[in-house]
């Protein structure tokens, strides 16, 4: 009942673009912050890994293997990733474009921070991104997206698609 309710509901659509400008402004901003101050995710990720130590890490060692074979030896990558990532996500969210792909890259980033041992706001962002998620289309139904997936869709050849929120499904025979 809420599921169908988050994903066909004109109400629903409207508490998602409130939903849509607040992370989007998070994201936004932590973006621009990162990219105009300079940003460098060596510290970060050298205080994880001191974090998956100790009798109760707060950094499981799965991600502390992955921190240090993975992301300590392409820091520069990350360090180009994390800002633009972060930025992009938030363009995208308060345009309602691409939405629940940037909702759904938008939580990846919150659980790698979490997984880091970091918690701040990322729960909370966490939290409200899953209602975008399971709304699917209809986050986007007051956004880019109510133009845009549809001229995809139809430019893939796709016309039909059902439970779409702006247009009644096609006739089964």
């Amino acid at each position: 009942m809420v599921v169908k309710w988050l994903r066909e509901h004109v109400t629903a659509s409207a508490l998602m673009v409130v939903f849509r400008l607040y992370l989007g402004y998070e994201w936004l901003m932590g973006g621009w912050e990162k990219i105009t101050h300079g940003f460098d995710a060596t510290g970060f990720l050298k205080g994880a890994l001191a974090k998956a130590t100790g009798e109760h890490p707060a950094v499981q060692s799965w991600w502390a293997a992955f921190i240090e074979n993975v992301a300590l030896p392409n820091v520069g990558l990350f360090n180009f990733l994390v800002p633009w990532g972060e930025f992009l996500i938030g363009i995208a969210l308060i345009l309602g474009l691409f939405t629940t792909f940037a909702a759904l890259m938008g939580a990846v980033m919150n659980f790698a921070f979490m997984f880091s041992g970091t918690t701040s706001t990322n729960p909370q962002m966490v939290l409200l991104t899953v209602f975008i998620l399971v709304a699917g289309a209809n986050a986007g139904r007051y956004g880019l997206d109510r133009w845009v997936l549809p001229y995809l869709r139809e430019r893939m050849g796709s016309t039909h698609r059902p439970n779409h929120p702006h247009r009644p499904a096609a006739a089964h025979k």
